[in-house]
């Protein structure tokens, strides 16, 4: 399974690479400085949880608890769909009602950064 996401990981980082360049030198000057402000900020996440994909997948070989670190992949893939793209997405199209759908994203980064720990820490649930 970790094999899978660290897959899905290296393609995440491939286009969050290809869309923080599109952004930079295509979207730039159509959207306005505002707009690019919140698809660079989608951009930021999206690759820093691309490599906490990575880091999991990795994490597993060095011992960390397979099944708590499946669950961290899960939800940091979750938190770039809902997190980055919702960002994407108001940033391109002005949709302010996906504005909401953000902190769901965070929230699964967060989710899984803490499974992310307890597993590599060995720390139990209770």
């Amino acid at each position: 399974m970790q094999r899978n996401f660290a897959g899905i990981g290296a393609v995440l980082m491939l286009l969050a690479v290809a869309l923080g360049a599109f952004g930079a030198h295509v979207l730039e000057p159509h959207i306005g400085e505002k707009a690019i402000g919140t698809y660079e900020t989608g951009v930021h996440y999206h690759m820093i949880h691309g490599l906490g994909i990575l880091l999991a997948s990795v994490a597993a070989g060095f011992g960390g608890e397979a099944r708590r670190l499946v669950w961290a992949n899960r939800l940091f893939l979750t938190g770039i769909v809902l997190f980055s793209g919702s960002l994407y997405l108001m940033a391109v199209t002005g949709w302010r009602w996906l504005g909401p759908i953000t902190p769901l994203g965070g929230v699964s980064f967060i989710a899984g950064w803490l499974m992310f720990a307890l597993a590599v820490t060995g720390r139990s649930r209770s």
